[in-house]
């Protein structure tokens, strides 16, 4: 069936649906982009070669943590197809599911600790970049464990549509975060100067912040008597490994996107340090208009897995249309700022400091953010149909698409445009037409419509099917293309 006709097109009652779930993630993940924005920011006071190692080194540890959060906060999407198919008990059970892996993976994070030695020095950056790297990277690795946690309980709240709750959580661990880091990075009212190591533990403090508190609220007696929360988290082996079936290649897709961009950018290093901070300001720009519209992305996974619940496709396809016309409006909006005012974007990032050196990376910025205009249209479009298709279970194309476009289209000719001497101009080209053909893939895929007939919950009254939803067994990832 087609998901193109008149009969899901957006209306104003699909949009005050979306907005009213989308808004406080909107707003979460905006903190989130204030929050990245103002550590660079704060960085920069430093040196643009300190701005350059915390992008590094955040890239990495978000590399392997991906594979861990994205597999635990699947979750959301049993939660939504159980709340819509009116399975109150089963939603406390994925819940505890999920917080076994996260407590259980957030632990083994920390053995990563022996070797981000040998990892950072496989980018090939300079000593000096190198040392700020490692440093960084090191403390970060303690944040893994609360980070995880508030996944597995964000899941709870805004797979019901509660995304008010995720937003007073993410707020308070930004809060701690932002006030720590500017004391912690300069040594303010008697605390150390740590510069760059100042910034790793803020943000440990701030995750742990909001690990402790989304754990509370999950564990509250009307959540422990409706759901199940705490007293129904006993190993369920069956749910557990249907949760990891679907989980786990949502884990993997993004943690190979993610890895592919580290890739792209320890290449971009070799290129030199003024090409690592203009990539690195231009890329904490583009999160000006990726991480508010990752919020409407959330809320069409929401909605696509509780209609999908209520065996409501039709419904399912209008929230996701509604969802594309949102996000690539307010995209838009923010590519003809790239456009018009790059050198005022990117002033905030001005280090006089640098003398030179800052005067190279300010003439870089404005032609990279001419290609970020372009590929942030597309990117709207990939938020939202990659997470509609990942509402419906279909998590095993995302992987395999993935796997099919980053390394060719992205990684390869970012190789060749630093081995042949092509130049950082080439190597962004080559990143912004793998972000186009994988919106373009993504949005194929959901007016295909096979997404419709997914589910990952077994019926009510009804034993788990023994392989997940019937239309989600490619043999190769060929076929799944």
């Amino acid at each position: 069936m087609s998901t193109t006709g008149q009969d899901v097109w957006p209306t104003r009652a699909s949009a005050r649906e979306l907005l009213r779930l989308a808004w406080p993630l909107i707003l979460g993940n905006s903190f989130w982009t204030l929050q990245i924005v103002l550590d660079r920011i704060l960085l920069s006071r430093l040196s643009s070669r300190d701005v350059g190692a915390a992008l590094s080194a955040a890239l990495i540890f978000w590399t392997v943590l991906t594979l861990f959060q994205y597999t635990a906060n699947y979750a959301i999407t049993f939660v939504a197809q159980y709340t819509g198919a009116g399975q109150p008990r089963r939603v406390g059970a994925v819940v505890g599911q999920a917080m076994w892996f996260s407590v259980v993976s957030g632990l083994a994070f920390l053995l990563l600790l022996p070797l981000i030695g040998p990892v950072v020095a496989l980018m090939g950056h300079t000593p000096e970049l190198q040392e700020l790297e490692s440093t960084y990277l090191r403390i970060l690795c303690f944040s893994g464990l609360p980070t995880l946690i508030t996944s597995a309980c964000g899941a709870f709240f805004a797979g019901r549509g509660d995304s008010r709750t995720v937003l007073f959580v993410n707020a308070a661990g930004l809060l701690v975060n932002g006030a720590c880091a500017s004391l912690l990075i300069f040594g303010l009212y008697g605390f150390p100067a740590l510069g760059i190591a100042g910034a790793g533990w803020a943000t440990v403090l701030g995750t742990s912040t909001s690990a402790v508190l989304s754990l509370a609220l999950v564990l509250r007696r009307r959540h422990r008597e409706e759901f199940g929360n705490g007293v129904n988290w006993g190993f369920d082996r069956e749910l557990f490994l249907r949760l990891m079936r679907f989980g786990a290649p949502n884990g993997i897709g993004v943690a190979l996107d993610a890895l592919a961009f580290t890739v792209f950018l320890a290449l971009i290093g070799r290129l030199g340090e003024v090409e690592l901070a203009a990539t690195s300001i231009a890329g904490t720009l583009n999160l000006l208009a990726v991480l508010p519209m990752m919020g409407v992305g959330q809320a069409v996974e929401v909605l696509v897995g509780q209609r999908l619940g209520e065996d409501r496709p039709d419904e399912a396809a209008r929230s996701a249309w509604t969802g594309a016309v949102f996000s690539f409006g307010f995209t838009l909006l923010v590519a003809v700022a790239y456009v018009l005012v790059p050198e005022t974007l990117a002033l905030p990032f001005r280090n006089e400091a640098d003398g030179a050196r800052w005067g190279e990376v300010q003439a870089v910025v404005p032609l990279l953010l001419r290609f970020v205009a372009v590929y942030c249209l597309f990117d709207s479009l990939n938020m939202v149909f990659s997470f509609a298709l990942r509402g419906a279970g279909d998590t095993r194309f995302v992987t395999a698409l993935a796997i099919a476009l980053a390394w060719p289209i992205m990684v390869l000719p970012t190789w060749a445009s630093w081995y042949y001497g092509w130049g950082l101009y080439w190597a962004w080209g080559f990143a912004s037409l793998y972000i186009v053909l994988l919106a373009l893939t993504f949005l194929l895929r959901f007016v295909q419509g096979r997404w419709r007939n997914m589910r990952v919950i077994e019926r009510a009254g009804e034993e788990a099917p023994p392989g997940g939803a019937e239309t989600l067994a490619p043999p190769t990832v060929a076929a799944e293309l």
